[in-house]
């Protein structure tokens, strides 16, 4: 079954996550104890959900990181197979 592009993991936690916590990107970063710079490259689908950032999710009650991992993985294969996409 072909997968049909799969949401980057940041746009999850912008409009998912942070309006079910009530929190702006400078708050969860606090929360989070994440660098804010990085945190809001990924919430604007910039940078990728890295193990750092998925260990603190889970960390924080947000779900498992291999979760998260599992989810960019599949967001960056299916990018990846797109036409014109090379590496």
């Amino acid at each position: 079954m072909p997968m049909h592009n799969p949401p980057h993991p940041g746009e999850a936690l912008r409009e998912d996550v942070l309006p079910a916590l009530g929190m702006t990107e400078a708050e969860f970063a606090k929360h989070l104890e994440y660098p804010i710079e990085r945190l809001a490259a990924v919430l604007r689908c910039c940078n990728p959900i890295n193990t750092d950032l998925a260990q603190c999710l889970e960390l924080a009650g947000l779900g498992k990181a291999s979760l998260w991992l599992a989810e960019q993985a599949a967001h960056d294969l299916w990018q990846s197979q797109q036409p014109g996409q090379h590496f």
